[in-house]
């Protein structure tokens, strides 16, 4: 997916040029998989740009969603492309630390495209390295932190290379936050899965597991991908 300034979807456009994180294929993915349909209050950490929270949006007609994002400059690019999108009304972008939140209130979903790199020497100033490295927000913090800030019927829903699965499994064993579906991505067809999307809730939900490819070996995109975000995408 390119990087461009602005990244124009069926019902919204993205400014894409401010925030340290881009508008890139694990936000969407995560943005289109995970359910929303039920939630009344939405929280989306991390939003950079607010790809996911507006999608969150699209998604569902009644939601109040709260987007938060430690970098200024992200928030302040969010909130310029939530006042420009259909639902400015249901959107906030707010300057604030995950590990800072009041634990008084309670969200039906919280949704993350969290930090992925956990090991590497970090330069210094860098923000998308900030946004990219758990040294901001680690796996656990993000699942211990959901598990106190989540309804009782809440869910969690966040998207993570594949080797972080035995460090996600364990949080979500410690925070009495069960795992409840996991579908492993696909780049390319025949390749090994890179990514896998996650769904974390007490609500007793059967398990579920599967799998999604994202594009055919000709480079075009594969029909389950067409399908699961076609309501986004102006062309695929």
């Amino acid at each position: 997916m390119g990087r461009e300034k602005v990244f124009r979807f069926k019902q919204f456009a993205v400014r894409n040029d401010m925030s340290a994180m881009k508008v890139g294929t694990d936000g969407v993915l995560l943005g289109a998989w995970c359910p929303v349909n039920e939630a009344e209050r939405v929280l989306d950490v991390g939003t950079g740009c607010g790809v996911i929270a507006l999608m969150m949006a699209q998604r569902n007609h009644h939601a109040m969603i709260d987007a938060i994002d430690i970098d200024h400059e992200a928030i302040k690019e969010a909130s310029l492309n939530f006042a420009d999108s259909p639902w400015p009304g249901r959107l906030t972008a707010i300057e604030a630390d995950f590990n800072d939140l009041d634990e008084r209130q309670r969200y039906d979903l919280i949704v993350s495209n969290p930090p992925f790199f956990t090991t590497g020497v970090l330069p210094t100033g860098d923000a998308r390295t900030t946004a990219r490295h758990t040294t901001s927000l680690t796996y656990r913090q993000l699942i211990e932190g959901s598990a106190r800030l989540l309804s009782p019927d809440g869910t969690l829903a966040l998207i993570s290379p594949t080797d972080a699965s035995p460090d996600i499994i364990e949080a979500a064993a410690f925070a009495s936050l069960p795992v409840r579906m996991q579908t492993r991505v696909i780049p390319v067809e025949g390749a090994a899965a890179k990514r896998t999307l996650w769904l974390l809730s007490r609500r007793a939900l059967p398990y579920r597991e599967d799998v999604i490819t994202i594009a055919c070996r000709d480079g075009s995109y594969t029909p389950q991908y067409i399908k699961l975000t076609g309501a986004f995408y102006l062309k695929m």
